[in-house]
């Protein structure tokens, strides 16, 4: 056994790692047919699908950045599939996705492509042993699309500030193999860190959803909501409650107002009523208020431009533009921020104090429980 890093002092945890590890026969899409909707790293890693690709759309792969091309995990393939490739990159493509996608489908998914493609997830057992009293927080670090690494490491440092402060127990890891029923069971809230991709086995999603449903807290900053695909449907609208459609590039980042609504769960009560911050702003399909989310902040539409996408025929304007906000998912407390790109931001005071609040609450403090939690 090796140690692996934690936040908190006094905690301690464990990684076993077997010498023969069996290779993952769980993970999400490991027998699914090529196709347009397939993870884009699937067909990258295939010879044959990327012939069909590129007979089809001449040099779309070849000709696409790089940095969406990658084959090894972190890598934004993973975010992203032929079909919203084309669209962000490509919008006058004449591609007819049809014939691509039946063709595809006619591939045979080989014992080396389930291979290829469960590679990115992990089984890792790790055991982490804290106190059975006082807020015991996770945090999740496991990335298989895009890592921002400033964002991840910022995020980090002020976590471990709050939790010396206010005397929690805070663990990390970037291993899925910590979503185990006895694993999760030690914690009142899961914090994912600007976790981007697809980063769950079929049986560590069970895992996670059930401590959720049945009373968990879950936490989410950022990245965490910033997938332009996602192929876990109920993480995207039972978890999250919102999906995201793309972000300013021109300006990327742009000074913005942030205006907090008052909430049944008072979080953002002692906030300024609206505060400015400069960061990367987020947009959605819909306001998540539709889905039944009990928002806590918006942003000011009118103090930045969020058309300056970059991108033909993408429109970034919401109209209600809620930015932070929480769900009841079954017996459990979800909060998602879309703050945070910036590693600034986590230094921020108002920014702080909405966290600090957030992760107190969806720990199972404050009022507004969820199914009487």
């Amino acid at each position: 056994m090796r140690r692996i890093a934690t936040f908190a002092l006094g905690c301690t945890a464990l990684l076993a790692a077997p010498a023969h590890a069996k290779a993952l026969i769980d993970c999400p899409m490991r027998d699914a047919a090529f196709s347009v909707d397939s993870p884009l790293v699937d067909l990258l890693l295939s010879e044959p699908a990327k012939k069909i690709v590129e007979s089809h759309m001449p040099n779309s792969l070849s000709k696409a950045p790089a940095f969406f091309t990658g084959t090894k995990a972190p890598t934004f393939a993973s975010i992203l599939t032929l079909r919203k490739l084309s669209v962000l990159f490509a919008p006058e493509a004449k591609a007819d996705f049809s014939k691509v996608d039946a063709d595809l489908r006619a591939l045979q998914v080989t014992k080396a492509d389930k291979a290829a493609r469960c590679e990115r997830y992990d089984d890792a057992r790790v055991t982490f042993t804290v106190p059975k009293s006082g807020t015991r927080v996770l945090v999740f670090e496991k990335m298989t699309g895009f890592r921002d690494t400033p964002s991840v490491e910022a995020a980090s440092a002020a976590l471990k500030a709050l939790a010396t402060r206010k005397g929690w127990t805070l663990v990390a890891t970037d291993k899925g193999g910590v979503m185990r029923p006895s694993e999760l069971a030690k914690f009142d809230v899961v914090i994912w860190n600007n976790i981007r991709g697809d980063v769950l086995t079929l049986k560590q999603r069970r895992a996670f959803r059930s401590y959720v449903e049945k009373g968990g807290g879950f936490l989410g900053v950022h990245g965490t909501g910033g997938d332009p695909v996602y192929f876990w449907d109920w993480y995207a609208d039972g978890l999250l409650g919102a999906r995201f459609v793309g972000h300013p590039m021109n300006p990327q980042f742009q000074e913005a107002r942030i205006v907090t609504e008052p909430t049944s769960t008072g979080l953002g009560a002692s906030l300024a009523p609206g505060w400015s911050m400069t960061d990367e702003w987020y947009s959605f399909e819909k306001s998540p208020r539709l889905n039944g989310a009990n928002v806590v902040a918006t942003l000011d539409e009118a103090s930045y431009d969020p058309k300056g996408t970059g991108r033909p025929g993408m429109n970034l304007v919401m109209g209600d533009h809620p930015i932070a906000w929480t769900r009841c998912v079954g017996k459990g407390r979800s909060f998602y921020s879309a703050i945070g790109h910036r590693p600034e931001t986590y230094s921020d005071s108002n920014y702080v104090a909405l966290l600090e609040q957030a992760i107190g609450w969806a720990a199972g403090a404050g009022p507004a429980g969820c199914g009487g939690r």
